[in-house]
């Protein structure tokens, strides 16, 4: 793997090192230079941080079940030709991501164990005890790694989108360890940005991911849908501190977590969309003037023996701040979680710029309708990013004239960080309106 080369050109430039990004790179044509950035370390997305799991397919008789589940769970605002695409592509994917490496649970037959999480008919979830996305996107990092003509650079920061004539030729880059800025210009540029958490008070998501794919694509005229389709969790661990939010994966509803108020009493169906339980969660604490409800977790299905095999990350972080939930119901709150609006894109992650694609939870290709199924993230992420990249093989190496870049307005990048931040919020609010 090459160094990153400073005002130069790359056949695909892609802006994310989250699943979206890492599986867009890798299933690019060997002989494409590939560049792919990152604001944070290669390890700072929330791919990493995805608990429950990820969907699939678990036969054919399930396509109508699988189907009806993420409709009724988007209010039926999906678009269907994504969902379709996304359902019948699923089981491949989960066989080549077996085929680099990653640890799927698995029963005593050596066949796959699948879990059930809210809003879905049937258990058809494949995970890796409660840190499904950090197997998978530290795997697919380390094949990336494998790859000459893919570098990988993280700390750096992308600025803008180097257009000219409304066709995409590259982004304005800055070297977070050094300040430098620079251009670097692509055939096609890929945007997996991810989601808009950062701008938050309470989120599961890493601070740093504010936005950025869809403040540049607004600056620029790229289409962007449904901004105020902002998803919120309905279980993260309750704390008075500031920062990113702990999540309470829903799959230890799906194994038979009970959500109670503070008399003790069960006050929702847990498997219900997210969008229903959480609400029914703040009715709750409007009602006794708290500012959480409790989970308790040792109601799940095979008890303490469960919660260790299965949920050990979330045992030994609520342990950490000072909760037993082998021994008492553990406090939780719901938090800005996930982002399903976003650049506009295709089934090919292609936005309305040439040459620009938009890949993972940045985008909005129209899978998740109004509210997301639980673990269809990862599928979606990684099936339309392939899909992506299939695309860019298509088109061949054509070279068009470079423009000249001006670097004078980005010296002040901070200012501008905090414009597109606020057009971004401005966006998610006005549609909310």
């Amino acid at each position: 793997m090459e160094a990153l080369r400073k005002n130069a050109y790359y056949d695909v430039l892609v802006i994310g090192a989250g699943v979206a990004g890492l599986n867009l790179a890798v299933h690019l044509p060997k002989e494409a230079r590939v560049l792919v950035v990152c604001k944070g370390g290669l390890k700072e997305s929330d791919s990493f941080l995805a608990q429950g799991g990820i969907c699939v397919l678990r036969d054919k008789g399930d396509f109508r079940g699988y189907f009806e589940d993420t409709m009724r769970a988007g209010h039926f605002e999906n678009n269907p030709f994504t969902v379709r695409c996304m359902i019948e592509n699923s089981r491949a994917t989960i066989d080549e991501l077996i085929s680099v490496g990653v640890r799927f649970a698995r029963q005593a037959d050596g066949s796959l164990a699948y879990t059930r999480e809210g809003a879905h008919s049937r258990p058809r979830i494949v995970f890796h005890e409660d840190c499904t996305g950090k197997e998978i996107t530290s795997h697919l990092l380390a094949y990336a790694k494998t790859f000459s003509n893919i570098t990988l650079s993280p700390y750096t920061t992308m600025l803008d989108l180097i257009c000219e004539n409304s066709r995409c030729f590259g982004a304005v880059l800055r070297d977070n360890k050094s300040g430098e800025i620079y251009p670097v210009y692509a055939g096609n540029t890929a945007l997996a940005t991810g989601g808009v958490g950062g701008l938050f008070r309470h989120s599961t998501n890493y601070r740093i991911l504010t936005g950025d794919g869809v403040a540049v694509c607004l600056r620029h005229g790229v289409a962007v849908d449904h901004a105020d389709y902002v998803q919120i969790h309905p279980t993260t661990l309750y704390t008075k501190g500031r920062g990113r939010r702990f999540l309470i994966s829903e799959s230890v509803r799906g194994e038979g977590a009970r959500l109670i108020n503070g008399s003790g009493e069960r006050f929702v169906d847990e498997l219900l969309p997210r969008d229903v339980v959480t609400e029914a969660i703040r009715r709750e604490m409007r009602k006794e003037g708290s500012d959480f409800v409790r989970i308790d977790l040792r109601t799940v299905e095979g008890g303490a023996e469960t919660l260790m095999s299965h949920f050990p990350g979330i045992v030994k972080r609520c342990l950490e701040e000072g909760y037993d939930p082998l021994r008492e119901p553990v406090p939780v709150v719901p938090a800005q979680h996930y982002f399903m609006g976003g650049i506009r894109s295709d089934l090919f992650g292609r936005t309305t710029m040439p040459h620009l694609y938009a890949v993972g939870e940045t985008c909005c290709n129209g899978v998740h309708g109004k509210n997301r199924l639980a673990s269809n993230s990862l599928l979606e992420s990684l099936i339309f990013a392939r899909r992506a990249a299939e695309d860019i093989a298509a088109q061949g190496g054509e070279k068009a004239s470079l423009p000249e870049v001006n670097l004078k307005p980005y010296e002040n990048y901070r200012k501008l960080a905090e414009a597109d931040q606020a057009n971004v919020l401005k966006e998610i609010n006005r549609e909310t309106k």
